[in-house]
């Protein structure tokens, strides 16, 4: 049975950082989002139609591809924001219980204040996440990173002053 560990969270909570830790805690893999952001991105403009279907087959295959393996426990690190489809989330959930495994959601928050400090990080920039602190705040004004609508989380850590490690230590103990 495989268990996915569905850490989400906005931008600059520490979703990576957080992520690393817990995969080095329990031995789960780590199946970070931007990775298939940034292939998508490579051949489409970010959400784009050609964008939106190549990000989301990519990840339903890796998920699939766990779950057909029986890997014990998969971490992914995901950010609400409205170029994902509600369909995606849902059938997502749907699919891991219908095949016997566990979605375990855990969402990551901070305050604005820690968002903002962090959004710019050089961290950040090297894997390709948002950067500008202006257009986060945009986004988050528009209401970009209200949609979709995720299953209530079996634990709400803000990361706001606790460390990466504090914080997947909470995590490894829920799992």
């Amino acid at each position: 049975m495989m268990r996915l560990l569905f850490l989400y969270g906005p931008p600059a909570v520490g979703k990576l950082t957080v992520a690393r830790s817990v995969a080095e805690l329990t031995g789960g893999r780590l199946f970070h989002n931007h990775l298939t952001v940034n292939l998508a991105k490579s051949l489409y403009e970010f959400g784009s139609p050609g964008f939106i279907e190549l990000r989301e087959r990519v990840w339903m295959e890796v998920f699939r591809h766990a779950m057909a393996e029986g890997m014990p426990l998969l971490i992914f690190t995901f950010n609400p924001e409205n170029s994902v489809p509600q369909r995606f989330v849902d059938s997502l959930f749907a699919e891991v219980a219908a095949s016997g495994g566990e979605v375990i959601a855990v969402e990551l928050a901070a305050d604005e204040a820690a968002i903002e400090e962090r959004i710019a990080a050089e961290s950040r920039k090297r894997e390709g996440k948002l950067v500008d602190l202006e257009l986060y705040r945009r986004l988050r004004d528009s209401g970009v990173f209200d949609s979709p609508v995720l299953p209530p989380p079996r634990l709400r850590i803000d990361t706001t002053r606790l460390s990466p490690a504090e914080s997947a230590r909470a995590i490894a103990a829920l799992l």
